[in-house]
């Protein structure tokens, strides 16, 4: 199957750069310097604004570009790579200055990483894509809301610990769907 399709014919995917879904995308990587950079001069408040705008506008590009049928190869590797940006800075800006566990930070960039590799082998080598799931993006909901809420008040550690919790559940679910295509040669998550 060609390149230009995605998982199981369902949309078309094409070469355009300026789409909605990009820019979105775009906007949201140059949020996450400029996070780091208001953390690190003592604004934590405007961080943490700069933060929450970002977190809560990623589910906006994929739906978008779903929607109105403008997936595009650049939004495919541009919004997971933004979300893991994003991730990886909130877990270190939480991690600096809101006394989120050192623990937690490992688990989610050990995570971040395996996936990330997982995810890469298994298309570059077997050209097999696991779907991502709703409980999935639940988990990233949970941490996201649960680090902002850390520069609030210590009881956004609870959400981050659900997120945490939630993302391992997941990560065994991947891990299955991985194992389980690669045994049985199952070319319906393949492009």
């Amino acid at each position: 199957m060609k390149n230009s399709q995605v998982t199981a014919n369902k949309e078309q995917v094409s070469n355009k750069i300026l789409t909605v879904p990009n820019v979105i995308s775009s906007i949201r990587l140059l949020m996450v310097p400029a996070f780091l950079i208001l953390l690190f001069v003592g604004q934590k408040i405007a961080a943490l604004v700069v933060y929450a705008i970002a977190c809560s506008t990623d589910f906006l590009d994929g739906q978008i570009a779903r929607r109105f049928n403008c997936v595009t190869k650049l939004g495919q590797l541009l919004d997971p790579a933004v979300d893991t940006l994003l991730m990886a800075s909130g877990v270190v800006g939480t991690y600096l200055f809101c006394g989120l566990p050192l623990w937690v930070m490992i688990i989610v960039f050990a995570r971040e990483i395996f996936m990330l590799c997982g995810g890469y082998w298994l298309l570059k080598y077997r050209h097999v894509r696991i779907p991502v799931i709703y409980p999935g993006k639940a988990a990233t909901a949970l941490l996201f809301f649960g680090m902002c809420l850390l520069f609030i008040n210590e009881a956004g550690i609870w959400f981050v610990y659900a997120g945490v919790a939630l993302q391992i559940a997941v990560t065994c679910y991947y891990v299955f769907q991985g194992i389980k295509a690669l045994k049985t040669g199952d070319e319906s998550n393949a492009y």
